[in-house]
């Protein structure tokens, strides 16, 4: 089920002074993944030091691209992920309460402090790797991922609800190839997308600093076997046919959710950031390839192809590069507000001031509207999806 965005972005004043660690959580944020380097999110401190909301800026989302506003929340489902391991660096337990107000479908989670809890090996690992993990474009060098890391991975997507899931049969290999050449072809044929994919010009044109600079990728993208968004400009439809695997495409991996709510989009961006993490602690990049995801008979497709009853969120290949070129970010006080959203009028938000584990995964999530205890993370799944779970794009 989609959920369209169709609510105005939210008239905000000019920042304010936030806390320190409101500050420190937004920074860690705003270095997350995002569509086309839309970074699409808004960031409120709720008050001191307590914490912050996360809230989706509409007013960024790709029309064309993503209409119904999925790969935005996954873009801030990323930016989350990196909120909670800031927290975790403090030396709390990050609370969650995801989509706190159903009449606000912007405001997508709220991030407080929980108790005191010393930052474990993995939480400081990950917590360095929010600044040096980026996007990774062309192909890889001809070191394999090992097969532990990969099984590692999925045990961390596991831990965030969302399934890992290895595509390494040559026939669903040339199928999924097939799929991305023919939805960046359509891609390519279309000004609107190339206007969001570029940023440069037309309806989606935005500042340098939400782009894909061209220098992120000079090579003809479509030398691999999945082929690559087309930032440079660089040819008006895939060159030939599919190209044929081989080390340096990397491991093809698809992310899948048991359902297509909001809340599985959330998850699936927590997911996404927490598997990219611990690549990128172990050296690993990956490349974004979720063009036919982006049209909704290639997605039917690549679901009962690929992932069965669960819903594709993101399409990847993993590998090792030595070297990958970064992408501009907003500054955090372009982001974080002070104040809280007017709870009063849903379709156009004011802000008004407020008045007077052990391991990474170690976040409690509370499921609104419910008198439940709250639980802690687990990496033995989710829950059901009606009941909330346990534990819950493409840029530089």
């Amino acid at each position: 089920m989609s959920v369209s965005y169709e609510v105005p972005a939210p008239e905000l004043p000019a920042p304010a002074f936030p806390g320190h660690a409101a500050f420190r959580l937004a920074r860690a944020a705003t270095c997350a993944p995002s569509i086309h380097n839309t970074q699409p999110w808004l960031f409120v401190d709720a008050g001191g030091d307590r914490g912050f909301e996360v809230h989706a800026d509409a007013a960024r989302r790709l029309p064309l691209t993503d209409p119904a506003g999925r790969e935005m929340v996954i873009s801030c489902g990323a930016a989350l992920f990196n909120a909670r391991v800031a927290v975790r660096h403090l030396g709390f337990r990050p609370v969650v309460t995801p989509l706190p107000d159903p009449a606000r479908p912007p405001f997508l989670a709220r991030v407080r402090f929980g108790t005191h809890l010393p930052e474990s090996r993995e939480a400081m690992l990950m917590e360095r790797a929010v600044t040096h993990r980026h996007t990774h474009r062309g192909p890889f060098g001809p070191e394999p991922v090992p097969w532990s890391l990969i099984e590692e991975l999925r045990a961390h997507a596991r831990a965030e609800g969302a399934l890992l899931h290895t595509v390494d049969n040559p026939e669903k290999l040339r199928m999924l190839a097939q799929s991305v050449r023919a939805a960046e072809s359509a891609h390519r044929a279309d000004p609107g997308h190339v206007s969001e994919v570029s940023g440069w010009s037309g309806h989606a044109r935005r500042s340098w600093l939400e782009r894909v600079p061209h220098e992120a990728y000079r090579l003809n993208p479509d030398r691999l076997l999945l082929a690559g968004r087309d930032y440079a400009g660089l040819a008006t439809e895939c060159d030939g046919p599919s190209r044929r695997w081989t080390v340096r495409t990397g491991t093809v991996v698809v992310l899948s959710t048991p359902h297509d709510t909001r809340l599985d989009w959330l998850r699936a961006g927590q997911a996404l950031q927490r598997v990219l993490l611990y690549a990128a602690v172990h050296g690993v990049v990956a490349a974004f390839h979720t063009q036919p995801l982006e049209l909704p008979d290639s997605r039917a497709e690549l679901r009962a192809g690929l992932t069965g009853e669960r819903h594709p969120q993101l399409v990847l290949r993993l590998g090792h590069s030595a070297r990958v070129r970064t992408s501009p970010r907003r500054p955090p006080a372009a982001v974080l507000h002070c104040g809280r959203p007017d709870r009063r009028s849903p379709a156009r938000a004011r802000w008004a001031p407020d008045r007077p584990g052990t391991g990474l995964g170690d976040c409690i999530e509370e499921v609104p509207g419910e008198e439940l205890p709250a639980e802690e993370v687990s990496p033995a799944g989710p829950r059901d999806s009606r009941r909330g779970v346990t534990g819950g794009a493409e840029d530089g």
